[in-house]
This record gives structure tokens, sequence and C-alpha cells, in this order.
């Protein structure tokens, strides 16, 4: 299955969304332009509107005021479990914590 990914660019604002299947996340950096976004899809498919993102396609999602994190911790202890791994010894993370990924 593709994942189709758009972005549309307004003045300096973006609006981007992702559709997999009969999932569709989308943000932007307008608000109106969500809004407009929105009332469009609606008026051609029936869809539900859900309010903060948690889940999306096995990533996590933790939204903050200027950030977002994504992570797979729910995925990765499902694997551990799967593989019966969960007494192994830990190692330490092998990259900078600290770095940002732009």
């Amino acid at each position: 299955m593709k994942r189709l990914f758009f972005i549309k660019k307004v003045n300096n604002d973006l609006l981007v969304f992702q559709i997999y299947v009969d999932d569709i996340i989308f943000g932007s950096t307008n608000e109106t332009l969500c809004n407009e976004f929105s009332c469009c899809m609606q008026l051609e498919f029936e869809m539900s509107m859900m309010e903060e993102l948690n889940f999306f396609l096995g990533l996590q999602v933790k939204q903050l005021k200027h950030e977002t994190f994504l992570s797979q911790t729910k995925y990765c202890i499902e694997l551990i479990k799967e593989f019966g791994i969960e007494k192994c010894k830990e190692a330490p993370t092998p990259m900078a914590t600290s770095t940002y990924l732009r």
C-alpha cells in the first residue's frame, strides 16, 4: 500500500497531510488552512474528526506547544516480548540523546 504525502504552501504557511488507506492526518502552520481543508474533506467524504493525535501508523505522537515527539516505544516493547528478550542485558543508547534532527 502506498502512503500519499502532500504539501501545500500558501504565502509563508504550510498545510501538510498524509493519506494511508482510510486514515488521514493533517496539520498546518495556520489554523485557517486546517479548518478550510477539514471542511473541504468533509464535503467530499464521510469522516470523523479526532482531536489531539496520539497514534498514527504505529507511531506514538506526543504534542507539546512548540514541539512534537515521535516514538515507537510500544512497537519496540511488543518486539521484545515477541522474541522473548525481556531479560537481556541493557545497553546505553548508541546516539547522543540531545541531538536535534532537522
